[in-house]
């Protein structure tokens, strides 16, 4: 049986050797988006794809590359753009897993945060494959120390993502200085206005490729649309977290400023909280993750950009603070619960000037939320100070009470 599977990624034109490598980490079978852009991609089309992180991908392009890469060539062959540090090197991991046996194929990774003079040892060797952040790569091309005038393939990867954190004007300075005849491929969680417009600059008839595969993953979560004020949103929450008890949750803002403030806000009452989102150092960033997977926090308070990718296990509750901008943003908020067959829950705040785009999200899952008014909101937002003085003196009472899934308490 598992040999007919490998059979599958042979037909879709990937060597014995490749094979090989996926069966030593475990790959036995492609995914819809490797069935469909694979092919494609061998056939030097472009290719503009939308899909999520946990679809498959990242082996969707590597592997087409890792193909048509010339081994007795040092030049860089093949260039992928990503919008973070931990993407280019989570990229890079899964190149260098594939490529272990051979010393033929060279990745190298070029980003922010490194030794500059030991990256530029690094770039005078071979690399037929870059997986590199916008702003070290141009930082690169300015210098001299890098020449992409020979990539014939190129990568945009979260391309929404890269547009969000203001990386476009990197990105066309980048794909200005590659040579016109290459293949260019194009992938986005969400497929805006703007991401269309990028594509259709860079690309030549790009093939479209779309994978609904994380829909699936709603099944397992209960949905419920909380009916509040911009004034009582924050008193509303508060609400919920108390009377959920969420072993595990995140709360998804609009901007780093407000998921920086409603961190604040939450630590001020003793919860267990801290922040994600893009302006912390790499350092921060990790630490933090590191302690909510360890269930040190318990509220992670994130962007969408920052969240983007996030996996832990034990997540029971989302809470959509701010509501998203479309309904392919809300299934990937709401998809951090509720994995791995697990049941999760997803309350999404809703104010008076959020109700067209709910009915929109609404639309796009082909369903109707629950529907939950918040009581208690306009008691929190009477006399906050008087609140905050009470809480602060049952935080030991409420700590001892423990939350779902191992007893966690919300607060300190």
């Amino acid at each position: 049986m598992e040999m007919a599977k490998l059979t599958d990624f042979f037909r879709l034109g990937i060597r014995k050797e490749w094979i090989d490598a996926l069966q030593a980490n475990g790959i036995t079978e492609p995914t819809p988006i490797q069935e469909k852009a694979i092919p494609a991609l061998l056939a030097g089309k472009d290719v503009i794809s939308q899909a999520q992180t946990g679809t498959g991908k990242t082996l969707a392009f590597v592997l087409p590359i890792l193909e048509k890469a010339d081994p007795d060539s040092n030049d860089v062959q093949a260039l992928v753009l990503t919008p973070t540090r931990e993407l280019a090197l989570q990229i890079t991991a899964e190149v260098k897993k594939l490529t272990a046996a051979t010393d033929d194929l060279h990745v190298l990774a070029v980003y922010g945060g490194q030794d500059v003079d030991r990256q530029l040892r690094k770039l005078a060797g071979k690399k037929q494959v870059v997986i590199a952040t916008p702003g070290r790569l141009l930082d690169h091309m300015r210098r001299g120390t890098i020449d992409l005038s020979t990539v014939s393939m190129f990568v945009l990867d979260e391309a929404d993502q890269m547009l969000h954190m203001g990386f476009l004007p990197e990105v066309e300075d980048i794909a200005a200085s590659l040579p016109d005849k290459r293949q260019t491929m194009l992938f986005s969680a969400t497929m805006t206005p703007q991401v269309r417009a990028l594509a259709q600059r860079f690309m030549q008839n790009p093939e479209d490729i779309r994978v609904q595969g994380k829909r699936i993953t709603l099944a397992n979560i209960r949905q419920i649309a909380v009916e509040t004020t911009d004034r009582a949103k924050q008193s509303a929450l508060r609400t919920l977290i108390d009377e959920e008890r969420p072993f595990l949750a995140v709360i998804f803002c609009r901007t780093k400023r407000r998921a920086s403030t409603l961190n604040a806000a939450l630590q001020g009452f003793g919860y267990l909280s801290d922040e994600l989102h893009g302006d912390l150092s790499q350092a921060k960033r990790e630490d933090v993750m590191k302690r909510f997977r360890e269930a040190r926090i318990q509220l992670l308070v994130a962007t969408d950009v920052a969240a983007r990718g996030l996996d832990v296990e034990g997540v029971t509750h989302v809470f959509n603070y701010d509501i998203p901008e479309d309904v392919d943003s809300y299934i990937h908020r709401i998809g951090r619960t509720g994995r791995a067959k697990e049941k999760g829950i997803a309350y999404t705040m809703v104010a008076a000037k959020d109700r067209a785009q709910l009915a929109e999200i609404e639309k796009g899952i082909a369903m109707t939320l629950e529907r939950r008014a918040s009581e208690r909101a306009a008691d929190y937002g009477e006399n906050e100070e008087h609140k905050q003085h009470k809480t602060k003196h049952k935080g030991q009472e409420r700590a001892g009470r423990g939350g779902q899934r191992g007893g966690k308490p919300a607060r300190t």
